[in-house]
């Protein structure tokens, strides 16, 4: 089972889309243990939305979908808002 998430930076007004299959543990990497990288810029992070797939070509695609104009599109006008 993977997992596709998008995460929030409320602090930076920013967002970062990706995919695991363990997203307790890839969350953990993003706000605390990561050491270089795009995400530590902009800590902390909120899980904003969730999707679960069964295997990682699925993720990989639904991550592609929503790393496109419309789908960041979709996320900002339809996911961030229920969460602020």
């Amino acid at each position: 089972m993977f997992t596709v998430y998008v995460l929030y930076s409320r602090q930076y007004d920013k967002i970062y889309i990706g995919y695991s299959s363990d997203l307790q543990t890839r969350f953990k990497y993003h706000n605390e243990l990561a050491k270089k990288g795009w995400t530590i810029r902009y800590r902390p992070w909120t899980i904003a939305h969730t999707e679960q797939l069964e295997t990682k070509a699925q993720a990989m695609k639904r991550e592609k979908q929503l790393k496109s104009a419309a789908g960041r599109k979709h996320i900002w006008n339809e996911l961030i808002p229920k969460i602020l």
